[in-house]
């Protein structure tokens, strides 16, 4: 089983039938205690650092995500679920603290490239870990869907798993040990996102 985290997310829906269409059993959880038996854990999000967090500190997830990840069990965090995992933001004064899985910041876009802020719509990857297990079975620069202002600057960039251009090189995705995490969104990115969900799907077994 692999456990969808809700903390009323937008894009929840959208994840879950990705999920499913790449054979996963999905249960979505509210609580804690529903993590526990979990294979695999999938944080998505869309929306503003602060809220994302705050939500999942109401529902005392925190603290359960931070356990399920001290487990080895493989855990997915997707666009602001992606965020959350930094220590911090600078997203509209951010004063809210992130689960600091990794060091680093969540920053915005710079205005002097002359880019559409947010970017919307589909950019390339560059692999920089072709090792990294839900990588595999995509091709270098394949195209994938954003739809961001924000993005994290790891303090540690050994753990960047993609890269992507848009006006600046940024850390598209993340990996270390069982956590990976995506700015981009696997369940808007058709085939090739599929193929990052099954191969998501396939760790959890």
């Amino acid at each position: 089983m692999i456990a969808l985290v809700d903390y009323d997310s937008g894009n929840l829906r959208s994840v879950q039938k990705a999920l499913l269409k790449v054979g996963a059993d999905v249960r979505v959880i509210k609580r804690p205690a529903e993590m526990a038996d979990a294979r695999a854990v999938v944080l998505p999000g869309v929306g503003a650092f602060d809220d994302c967090v705050h939500a999942m500190e109401k529902q005392e997830l925190l603290g359960a995500i931070k356990d399920f990840i001290k487990t080895g069990r493989p855990f997915l965090g997707i666009c602001v679920g992606y965020q959350a995992l930094f220590e911090r933001s600078e997203e509209f004064n951010s004063c809210a603290a992130g689960l600091g899985i990794f060091g680093g910041k969540v920053v915005r876009f710079s205005d002097k490239s002359g880019l559409k802020v947010p970017q919307i719509g589909w950019n390339q990857l560059n692999i920089v870990q072709p090792e990294c297990p839900i990588f595999q079975g995509i091709q270098p620069s394949s195209y994938v869907y954003f739809v961001h202002s924000f993005f994290p600057k790891p303090s540690d960039p050994f753990i960047t798993a993609t890269e992507t251009t848009y006006g600046e090189v940024f850390a598209s995705s993340v990996w270390r040990d069982n956590v990976y995490a995506t700015q981009f969104h696997p369940e808007k990115s058709q085939g090739v996102g599929l193929q990052l969900l099954k191969n998501f799907v396939t760790l959890a077994k």
